[in-house]
């Protein structure tokens, strides 16, 4: 049995994606490790599925990219400190 990692950062959950991607792993099995290791909430499948594809389609970067719009409220806490 592994220890399971709690509220791991996106980034890193992507970093994984592209470590076991680049391995030739496949998506669903890419899911099933993610699982087994963060938890039920790391992820779907489809979203794994997403970034898989992304990957293949030469994305390296594993951070969000800017996005126009009005910031989170977690944002918005974190800059008023």
């Amino acid at each position: 049995m592994f220890k399971t990692i709690g509220d791991p950062a996106d980034c890193e959950v992507r970093s994984v994606i592209r470590f076991l991607n680049a391995n030739k792993v496949n998506p669903a099995e890419i899911h099933r490790q993610l699982v087994e290791i963060y938890g039920e909430n790391v992820m779907t499948d489809g979203m794994v599925r997403k970034w898989v594809r992304q990957f293949n389609d030469g994305r390296t970067n594993v951070h969000d990219e800017a996005r126009s719009g009005r910031p989170s409220v977690a944002t918005m806490v974190w800059l008023q400190k």
